[in-house]
């Protein structure tokens, strides 16, 4: 099985000195190449002169991590691409369970690792932890993870199971559904395009999965923080584009007119913290999404998973039940 680990870097020089020697030590079974947004920075001298083994596929332009990917990938050979952010260390044998993951299941797709905080190793980290679901309004969280509560490592989720979406963090995949759904959403640019992807390969009736024999740390952050309102305008946004691919015909102008209300919500609790640029993200999210609506809706899929949610209400379970963490 022929591996092709792929890390986006945009201006990502400091990372890629700090993390790449530990993907090229780790990654004898796979070729490791670094796709470059058009970086104005010294990436690629860095890269040219410090990792020669290392493969470079250069980007006429800062596309995002969508369509970064989408551009890139047409220019590599694999039979798995391991899609590997920039500010991830990995370990020893990294990718042995996930290969025989591969071999042994043909229906799998996608496979997540165990992804744990690089700042702190015995917790797990924001985006991915171990493994992802999403609610009946389309709001996305983890095992691990639900909103900003983030679980210590204590074995609780070291079982190989199926979850919904895998993070884009550290994100396998076979190259064969890669490209016969197209890879990543471009208009999505960065923010859970992934679970778009994943949540499009599972109404094809193939399978993701979580796979804890495999640990990275992730730093997080690192492109664009938490905090930014940028991130909140681009999680908000493509979170609708991507109920309205995905979502069987019923539940769609129903779970709309929720998330209508729970994002109102949202935009009020930011308002209460004073964080005015974040609500303004919202509503910005918002007339960018209906603006969209005809060229997102042809997007649809043919065939759409009746239960695609784990939870009715992850705000509920977390807000009124106190559920802090994941309930199987």
């Amino acid at each position: 099985m022929k591996i092709a680990v792929v890390i986006l870097n945009w201006n990502g020089q400091s990372l890629l000195k700090q993390f790449l020697p530990s993907v090229v030590e780790f990654s004898p079974e796979a070729t490791v190449y670094v796709a470059d947004n058009a970086s104005t920075d010294d990436s690629i001298t860095f890269i040219k002169s410090n990792f020669p083994t290392v493969l470079i596929v250069q980007n006429k332009g800062n596309f995002g991590f969508a369509k970064g990917y989408n551009e890139a990938l047409q220019h590599i050979e694999a039979d798995v691409y391991a899609l590997v952010n920039s500010d991830i260390e990995v370990t020893q044998n990294w990718l042995q369970p996930i290969i025989k993951t591969f071999e042994n299941e043909p229906q799998t797709a996608v496979i997540q690792p165990k992804i744990l905080d690089f700042k702190n190793k015995a917790y797990f980290e924001y985006a991915g932890a171990a493994g992802g679901f999403i609610d009946k309004f389309g709001y996305p969280y983890c095992r691990g993870r639900i909103f900003d509560t983030i679980e210590k490592d204590n074995g609780q989720y070291n079982d190989e199971r199926e979850i919904f979406w895998a993070s884009g963090a550290c994100f396998f995949i076979r190259t064969a559904i890669y490209k016969e759904l197209k890879g990543f959403d471009d208009d999505f640019f960065a923010h859970q395009e992934e679970i778009d992807l994943c949540w499009r390969i599972i109404n094809k009736g193939h399978t993701i999965k979580y796979n804890p024999n495999t640990v990275v740390y992730h730093v997080g952050g690192a492109t664009l923080e938490q905090g930014n309102p940028k991130k909140t305008y681009l999680n908000f946004r493509n979170s609708l584009s991507m109920l309205v691919k995905n979502l069987p015909g019923k539940w769609l102008i129903p779970i709309l007119f929720c998330r209508l209300i729970l994002d109102g919500i949202a935009g009020l609790q930011f308002i209460s913290k004073g964080k005015w640029s974040h609500f303004t993200a919202i509503l910005k999210a918002h007339f960018s999404f209906y603006n969209s609506i005809p060229n997102t809706y042809k997007k649809r899929n043919t065939n759409q998973s009746p239960k695609y949610y784990h939870s009715p209400s992850i705000i509920y379970q977390y807000y009124v039940n106190n559920g802090k963490v994941f309930v199987n």
